[in-house]
């Protein structure tokens, strides 16, 4: 470990002096764990509990481990509530496990979920199924959804090959806003030309709320079969995250680990997107508090990534109850407000790739 601390220094991720940075912090990333899985508890109780009906913690409690049937707030629990705090944590963490990937192996700090088009090419192909396949089942959206973060990052890192230079923070952004514009500019096209614009608005808002247990039946194995793998490659994505011809040097295939990475995000994305639709910005913040707090080391970066993303996302579904009641804002507002700020500040801090 002592040898990556070393190279780091050399090939620091954002052009800094990496010296006094170790490459991991264990004991911190302990410590952001546990202070993470507490908040997350926290924000679930509250998220169960808040609502047009404000409903005592310990009914909550009775509602999971002693249902009744017969008791209307525990009905509300179990058939919205629950599931819609459940989604929150399993949408936050892929997503921000997804943005948390992608910095990695680009080694670029706007790379992003939303950033780089993945999201809009999932609504996209939603807005088509919706359009051209009307009654498509929720597995059927999912597969969809598959598709279009496919065809989105495709086409985000089709431009970057053909740039002059590479694709540097700017350019991605510039490239990633393009693709997403004109993405979402057909889908919105398709969206009034064939009646389907209130089906497909929901998508482009993003929200957890009305989530059934259904689409966590399907949701669940798409992001345990894209975290295991994002796990799995961790430590390649480390190595990688200190400079593609350094990982060469190390007897790392790059071009296996990236395309295994790809695939795993848009596994996470499209799942995610197939169920809460486009939520922003998760995938742009978490990533960089996470290695402010528990280093560079992604073994350790995607669990807490994954930690602190469910969070962030369960606390804003909350925010977005409070902020009109009884009227919902929708959730992808709420996470706006704090990550474009955050977007700007990063691009201006990478002005200097132009």
């Amino acid at each position: 470990m002592s040898s990556y601390k070393n190279i780091h220094h050399i090939n620091g991720a954002d052009g800094t002096d990496e010296e006094q940075r170790p490459i991991s912090r264990p004991l911190g990333a302990v410590f952001v764990l546990a202070g993470g899985i507490m908040l997350l508890l926290f924000g679930a109780a509250l998220s169960i509990a808040l609502g047009a009906a404000d409903i005592k913690l310990g009914t909550v409690w009775d509602a999971i481990f002693h249902f009744d049937a017969k008791n209307t707030a525990h009905q509300i629990i179990q058939e919205l509530r629950l599931p819609r705090t459940v989604s929150a944590a399993l949408v936050g963490a892929c997503l921000a496990v997804s943005g948390a990937v992608m910095q990695g192996m680009t080694r670029n700090p706007l790379a992003s979920p939303e950033i780089m088009s993945v999201t809009q090419g999932s609504a996209f192909a939603i807005a088509v199924a919706f359009a051209f396949f009307p009654g498509t089942s929720s597995i059927g959206l999912m597969i969809w959804s598959f598709a279009g973060a496919a065809l989105g990052a495709g086409l985000v890192f089709g431009i970057g090959m053909f740039s002059k230079g590479g694709l540097t923070p700017v350019k991605l952004a510039l490239a990633g806003t393009a693709v997403g514009t004109f993405l979402s500019a057909l889908s919105t096209s398709i969206a009034i030309h064939f009646d389907v614009a209130r089906d497909v608005s929901f998508w482009y808002a993003g929200g957890v709320a009305g989530t059934k247990w259904l689409s966590i039946q399907l949701l669940i194995p798409a992001a345990a079969l894209g975290l295991a793998v994002v796990f799995v490659i961790a430590r390649s994505i480390t190595v990688l995250s200190l400079g593609e011809e350094l990982a060469k040097g190390l007897g790392q295939y790059t071009k296996t680990v990236k395309a295994i990475g790809i695939v795993s995000v848009v596994l996470l994305t499209g799942a995610t997107v197939s169920v809460a639709g486009a939520i922003g910005f998760i995938g742009l913040i978490i990533p960089h508090i996470t290695r402010f707090l528990v280093g560079v080391d992604y073994r350790w970066i995607i669990p807490c990534s994954a930690v602190l993303g469910a969070v962030l996302l369960i606390y804003a579904d909350i925010a977005a109850r409070l902020v009109n009641p009884p009227f919902e804002t929708p959730v992808g507002a709420v996470t706006a407000l704090v990550g474009v700020p955050f977007f700007l500040y990063l691009a201006r801090r990478e002005r200097s790739g132009l």
